[in-house]
């Protein structure tokens, strides 16, 4: 199965964070995680505390063959870690 770098939504209505998971590709969107990878808070007043990601673990991932969604990958694109 391919594994794929997904959000998962978290926090409660109007009020939503995200945190970034290595999931089987045919599990739902907040199914079973093999590891999480960071967060991301749009809502956060500061931005640098919007993000926080595990880069040498997504790499990791990333070498394994996990695809990130396109969500993801412009996160990914933003904070300069290297997607194929």
């Amino acid at each position: 199965m391919a594994v794929k770098l997904r959000l998962r939504r978290m926090g409660r209505t109007h009020r939503a964070f995200f945190r970034l998971s290595a999931m089987e590709g045919r599990n739902p969107r907040d199914g079973r995680v093999l590891e999480e990878l960071g967060y991301y808070d749009p809502a956060h007043l500061d931005p640098a505390q919007q993000v926080n990601l595990k880069a040498d673990r997504i790499k990791h991932w990333l070498g394994q063959g996990a695809v990130p969604t396109e969500t993801v990958r412009s996160l990914l694109k933003k904070h300069d870690i290297a997607v194929k």
